[in-house]
Protein backbone atom coordinates (compact mmCIF):
# COMPACT_ATOMS: atom_id res chain seq x y z
CA UNK A 1 0.00 0.00 0.00
CA UNK A 2 1.18 3.30 -0.83
CA UNK A 3 -0.02 6.70 0.90
CA UNK A 4 -0.11 10.04 -0.58
CA UNK A 5 -0.63 12.42 2.69
CA UNK A 6 -1.77 15.97 1.27
CA UNK A 7 -0.87 19.29 3.15
CA UNK A 8 -3.33 19.08 6.26
CA UNK A 9 -2.11 15.64 6.65
CA UNK A 10 1.39 17.14 7.33
CA UNK A 11 0.19 19.52 8.92
CA UNK A 12 -1.59 17.59 11.44
CA UNK A 13 1.43 15.14 12.52
CA UNK A 14 3.45 18.04 12.77
CA UNK A 15 1.02 20.11 15.15
CA UNK A 16 -0.50 16.82 16.86
CA UNK A 17 2.75 14.30 16.94
CA UNK A 18 0.01 12.09 19.17
CA UNK A 19 -2.44 12.41 16.70
CA UNK A 20 -4.08 10.22 14.30
CA UNK A 21 -1.91 11.25 10.94
CA UNK A 22 1.22 11.61 13.34
CA UNK A 23 0.59 7.60 13.62
CA UNK A 24 -0.15 6.81 9.99
CA UNK A 25 3.46 8.23 9.65
CA UNK A 26 4.72 6.56 12.50
CA UNK A 27 3.62 3.15 10.96
CA UNK A 28 4.56 4.09 7.54
CA UNK A 29 7.97 4.68 9.07
CA UNK A 30 8.18 1.19 10.10
CA UNK A 31 7.05 -0.33 6.96
CA UNK A 32 3.77 -0.74 7.30
CA UNK A 33 3.02 1.04 4.07
CA UNK A 34 4.90 3.49 1.66
CA UNK A 35 4.85 7.65 2.75
CA UNK A 36 4.33 9.79 -0.31
CA UNK A 37 3.59 13.37 -1.10
CA UNK A 38 4.76 16.14 -3.26
CA UNK A 39 6.84 19.36 -3.04
CA UNK A 40 3.55 21.39 -3.07
CA UNK A 41 1.84 19.84 -0.71
CA UNK A 42 4.82 20.44 1.71
CA UNK A 43 5.56 23.91 0.72
CA UNK A 44 1.83 24.44 1.70
CA UNK A 45 1.70 22.48 4.61
CA UNK A 46 4.99 24.69 5.94
CA UNK A 47 2.76 27.96 4.92
CA UNK A 48 0.01 27.20 7.11
CA UNK A 49 2.50 25.81 9.95
CA UNK A 50 4.51 29.29 9.99
CA UNK A 51 1.12 31.06 10.14
CA UNK A 52 -0.47 29.33 12.74
CA UNK A 53 2.05 27.65 14.77
CA UNK A 54 5.33 28.38 13.83
CA UNK A 55 7.01 26.59 16.55
CA UNK A 56 6.39 23.41 15.06
CA UNK A 57 8.30 23.65 11.80
CA UNK A 58 10.89 21.59 13.14
CA UNK A 59 8.51 18.86 13.52
CA UNK A 60 7.21 19.61 10.20
CA UNK A 61 10.69 18.76 9.02
CA UNK A 62 10.93 15.61 10.83
CA UNK A 63 7.31 14.45 9.94
CA UNK A 64 8.68 14.85 5.99
CA UNK A 65 11.64 13.38 6.16
CA UNK A 66 9.95 10.20 6.80
CA UNK A 67 8.79 10.02 3.38
CA UNK A 68 9.45 10.45 0.00
CA UNK A 69 8.65 13.82 -1.39
CA UNK A 70 7.75 14.09 -5.25
CA UNK A 71 8.62 16.84 -7.43
CA UNK A 72 5.04 19.01 -7.53
CA UNK A 73 3.17 19.07 -10.51
CA UNK A 74 0.86 21.32 -12.30
CA UNK A 75 -2.22 19.64 -11.93
CA UNK A 76 -3.46 19.40 -15.45
CA UNK A 77 -3.52 15.01 -15.76
CA UNK A 78 -6.68 15.83 -12.91
CA UNK A 79 -9.29 13.57 -13.99
CA UNK A 80 -12.04 15.64 -11.45
CA UNK A 81 -12.87 18.76 -11.27
CA UNK A 82 -11.37 19.98 -8.59
CA UNK A 83 -10.23 23.35 -7.76
CA UNK A 84 -7.07 24.64 -8.70
CA UNK A 85 -5.55 24.54 -5.36
CA UNK A 86 -6.03 20.78 -4.98
CA UNK A 87 -4.99 19.49 -8.33
CA UNK A 88 -1.84 19.16 -7.94
CA UNK A 89 -2.37 16.85 -5.26
CA UNK A 90 -4.59 14.39 -6.73
CA UNK A 91 -1.77 14.69 -9.23
CA UNK A 92 0.67 13.76 -6.86
CA UNK A 93 -1.07 11.05 -5.53
CA UNK A 94 -1.27 9.92 -9.28
CA UNK A 95 2.35 10.25 -10.70
CA UNK A 96 3.54 8.14 -7.12
CA UNK A 97 1.06 5.53 -8.28
CA UNK A 98 -0.30 5.77 -4.67
CA UNK A 99 -3.16 3.62 -3.65
CA UNK A 100 -4.55 6.08 -1.32
CA UNK A 101 -4.70 9.66 -1.12
CA UNK A 102 -5.10 10.89 2.96
CA UNK A 103 -6.77 14.31 2.94
CA UNK A 104 -8.76 16.00 5.57
CA UNK A 105 -10.32 18.12 2.82
CA UNK A 106 -13.24 17.20 2.47
CA UNK A 107 -15.02 20.41 1.42
CA UNK A 108 -12.99 20.08 -2.29
CA UNK A 109 -12.18 15.96 -1.93
CA UNK A 110 -15.49 15.12 -0.18
CA UNK A 111 -17.46 14.43 -3.24
CA UNK A 112 -14.90 11.75 -4.59
CA UNK A 113 -13.77 9.74 -1.65
CA UNK A 114 -14.22 6.26 -1.84
CA UNK A 115 -14.48 6.33 -6.02
CA UNK A 116 -11.31 4.93 -6.89
CA UNK A 117 -13.47 4.59 -10.11
CA UNK A 118 -13.38 8.55 -10.71
CA UNK A 119 -9.86 9.18 -9.28
CA UNK A 120 -7.73 7.30 -11.69
CA UNK A 121 -7.62 3.94 -8.90
CA UNK A 122 -6.92 6.23 -6.13
CA UNK A 123 -8.55 5.71 -2.83
CA UNK A 124 -9.41 8.93 -0.81
CA UNK A 125 -10.10 8.70 2.20
CA UNK A 126 -9.39 10.93 5.34
CA UNK A 127 -6.94 9.52 7.92
CA UNK A 128 -9.67 8.53 10.01
CA UNK A 129 -11.43 6.54 7.54
CA UNK A 130 -8.43 4.87 6.40
CA UNK A 131 -7.98 3.56 9.85
CA UNK A 132 -11.21 2.44 10.24
CA UNK A 133 -11.26 0.83 6.98
CA UNK A 134 -7.95 -1.39 7.73
CA UNK A 135 -8.10 -5.07 7.51
CA UNK A 136 -7.33 -6.02 11.33
CA UNK A 137 -5.78 -9.10 10.08
CA UNK A 138 -3.38 -6.65 7.74
CA UNK A 139 -2.59 -4.77 11.39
Amino acid sequence: MKLFLDANVLFTAAHNPSGKAAFIIELGSHGHWQLVTSAYAVEEAAHNIRLKFPAQLGALEQVTARMTVIPSGPGKLCPVPLPDKDKPILEGAMRSNATHLLTGDIKDFGPYMNQPEVTAGIIIQTVAEFLANLDPGAR
